[in-house]
């Protein structure tokens, strides 16, 4: 019987199938840990949609792609009930989303009550139809997809929504040695008749490894350090006056709780016995990228998100 793989030899192989997108895989492994749920931004081509075919290839589950778009119905994402005319009753038929691992491909293409339906069972874990409700898998994660380029009909996500993803993943294009890469890859499967395959991590592993997350060892200092961050967000003035002068809203209190899990997440994923302020650091653009909501004159300056966080740690001080 073969041992169990490890979550660095799944890290290995998705490096090397996913070429050129190293944030991007690493993000999906510390959202798995993490018990979350990704946004993904980024232009066509860039292997958004691989990258968790892959991980469903390397993870016990199943996966299932759904393409959003206008005419979509709450009912194609949850699914429905049947009417059976040979015994007079209805059944329920399952949706995608009682699979394990969901792409909602170009969420921002489907109208608002079908990006609610999903959004409320990323949030609840269940679906609710007619009068009965059912439980997602234990082991549920969705991946959802924007093209930031073309936006004629779209349906932009509200804040509130875009709260319920852990982190808000922004992936660009490959360097040039990447890009070499990936013309070799694609020649050497074209003439494969199967992929390169990878033992499956199960589920009692997955388990066990959000369990040792949340046991790594965080000082109080580090912790601190988290609630400090999401605090300034809220009191930019406190802060500096740039800052405040480029916040309307902070985040909320669920951001402390993703800043927390992603950090512990990333400290595990890197082989770590406890967790630093750099572990923090590393995921605190994925995590608040999406729930910061910008005033009009920073949006007028031309300063982003990202930036802004970039500021918060500048200026956040480790400790008192």
């Amino acid at each position: 019987m073969s041992p169990e793989p490890s979550l660095s030899t799944l890290k290995t192989w998705l490096s090397e199938q996913i070429i050129g997108q190293q944030s991007l895989v690493e993000r999906l492994l510390i959202a798995i840990i993490a018990d979350g749920h990704l946004l993904v931004e980024g232009a066509p081509g860039l292997a958004k949609t691989r990258a968790i075919k892959c991980l469903a290839d390397g993870i016990e589950g199943d996966f299932h792609r759904v393409q959003f778009t206008p005419d979509l119905l709450p009912s194609d994402i949850t699914g429905t009930d049947i009417y059976r005319p040979e015994t007079g009753s209805f059944e329920f038929q399952p949706g995608p989303i009682m699979h394990n691992l969901v792409l909602a491909d170009e969420i921002n293409r489907a109208p608002a009550k079908v990006q609610s339906a999903l959004l409320e069972a990323m949030a609840e874990r269940q679906v609710s139809v007619g009068k009965k409700s059912y439980k997602l898998p234990e082991l549920f994660l969705v991946m959802a997809t924007q093209n930031p380029i073309e936006q004629e009909g779209t349906y932009p996500l509200p804040e509130a929504q875009l709260d319920r993803f852990l982190m808000h993943v922004n992936v660009d294009f490959p360097d040039f040695e990447s890009e070499r890469e990936i013309l070799r890859l694609s020649r050497q499967e074209a003439g494969q008749s199967s992929a390169n395959s990878v033992s499956e991590l199960s589920q009692q592993a997955i388990k066990t490894l959000r369990q040792r997350a949340l046991d790594l060892h965080m000082a109080d200092a580090v912790e601190e350090y988290i609630v400090r961050l999401t605090d300034a967000t809220r009191n930019a003035e406190k802060v500096s006056a740039e800052l405040e002068a480029a916040l309307e809203f902070g985040v909320s209190p669920r951001a402390t709780i993703a800043l927390d899990r992603c950090a512990r997440a990333h400290a595990l994923l890197n082989e770590q016995e406890f967790v630093s302020p750099e572990n923090v650091q590393a995921v605190v653009h994925d995590v608040f990228r999406h729930r910061l909501i910008l005033s009009f004159e920073a949006e007028a300056r031309g300063v982003d998100a990202d930036a802004v966080i970039d500021q918060l740690i500048e200026h956040v001080p480790l400790s008192c």
